[in-house]
């Protein structure tokens, strides 16, 4: 079934910045190089299209020259329910490793558990679920 999936273009530090979401998130990880497609408008080395295919969809690429990079505001990426409470739990200390924490993973007054990090690429995540779902 197909869904959102965000595509973010990185500074350089694709490689880096997907590997670690697989780390996190687990799944299958796919990187292509400039090299591997051809192109000639940024390092042979750089990535050119990388995906993460699991609980977790993500795709991202680095920036290519004259290309703005990834500045994220005003927006999270939820994986509020996506996994057991344990895995979420997991995913949002790893997430927070090198990032910063907006608001801990707890219990809210409205009944359901969630937390903000921004880990250390920038991406901004709303991580929780709902008690007895």
């Amino acid at each position: 079934m197909a869904t959102l999936q965000p595509y973010v273009i990185f500074p350089g530090t694709a490689r880096a910045a997907l590997t670690f979401y697989r780390d996190v998130f687990g799944g299958e990880l796919s990187l292509h190089t400039y090299e591997d497609f051809g192109r000639s408008d940024g390092a042979l080395s750089a990535i050119a299209h990388g995906e993460l295919h699991g609980l977790v969809a993500l795709a991202g690429a680095d920036a290519a020259a004259g290309e703005k990079s990834v500045q994220v505001e005003g927006l999270m990426l939820s994986v509020l329910g996506t996994a057991e409470p344990e895995v979420l739990h997991e995913w949002f200390d790893k997430l927070s490793v090198g990032g910063s924490v907006v608001d801990p993973l707890a219990p809210k007054p409205w009944g359901a558990s969630d937390g903000q990090v921004i880990d250390r690429h920038g991406l901004h995540w709303l991580v929780g679920y709902e008690h007895g779902a």
